[in-house]
């Protein structure tokens, strides 16, 4: 089963009583903006999850921008929802996917086994004509336990031996000119991880606003042998995200998250940085 459904797929799918549908929209800059917009209409019978509120966990010395969500803190937030572990959960946005994703991957890391990401997302669910309502679900509180696989993680150490070990691929998922250090409106320092590879995490969109087939996963991958350990980041361990699916999709097995990513490893002093292509 693909990780990306279309939205057919969750239009078959949205009124099942196993199914919930998660709302997370965001907008960086604009914290209150997602909220907004799912409150004006979403799908129907959606919930909504904030990326900072929800999604993250208080910004601290280290960690990022995004550190992720306490476990305990999570579950007890899906709970409130009526998410069970037996829950199949589709994520929507409307930013590429890149927030479903991070939804998808937490929740993929609390053992989670049924969990999508909507392709194209909510402005193209509206404007096919599907429906859309104001009306905020009533869910009833439920249960949930999780079993964490902290192998889909790198942490700093992790990447910072990596950047002299062959056998692993450091994957920068950022805008080619942030990679380079040109033009970082984010973080305070500019630059990337020494050794990284750019693969812009848009990449994966096509000019259609889909994500690309299956079958253009393999080519779009095809510089990283299969073999290799790959860690993924960005700017904060949110657009990693679509990179770790793509990456998924595509047969790659041994792939890592580096949660805290570029804002991460800046808050270590002594961590190098390099600009320019590698």
């Amino acid at each position: 089963m693909n990780i990306v459904v279309s939205k057919p797929w969750v239009l078959a799918r949205m009124y099942e009583p196993d199914v919930t549908i998660v709302d997370c929209r965001f907008e960086l800059g604009k914290p209150d903006a997602g909220r907004e917009a799912y409150e004006q209409e979403h799908i129907p019978g959606a919930v909504y999850l904030d990326l900072e509120q929800d999604l993250s966990s208080p910004i601290r010395e280290h960690g990022g921008r995004h550190p992720l969500p306490d476990p305990e803190q999570l579950s007890r937030t899906l709970a409130h929802k009526g998410i069970t572990p037996e829950t199949r959960v589709i994520a929507y946005d409307d930013q590429g996917g890149m927030y479903a994703s991070r939804l998808w991957w937490l929740l993929n890391y609390l053992g989670h086994e049924q969990a999508y990401v909507m392709n194209e997302g909510f402005t193209a669910w509206k404007g096919a004509g599907y429906p859309v309502t104001a009306d905020q679900p009533i869910r009833v509180p439920a249960s949930y336990t999780y079993t964490l696989h902290p192998s889909m993680l790198a942490s700093m150490e992790d990447v910072r031996s990596a950047s002299g070990n062959e056998n692993v691929i450091v994957i920068d998922s950022r805008d080619p000119r942030r990679y380079q250090g040109f033009d970082e409106t984010l973080d305070p320092v500019a630059g990337h991880i020494p050794g990284a590879r750019n693969k812009f995490w848009k990449l994966l969109i096509g000019k259609d606003s889909k994500w690309i087939s299956s079958d253009l996963l393999t080519d779009h991958y095809k510089e990283f042998p299969a073999d290799k350990d790959i860690i993924v980041y960005c700017g904060s361990g949110v657009s990693a995200c679509p990179n770790y699916i793509g990456l998924k999709e595509a047969g790659y097995e041994n792939v890592k998250l580096y949660s805290g990513s570029w804002s991460d490893w800046i808050s270590y002093n002594e961590n190098p940085i390099a600009t320019g292509e590698e």
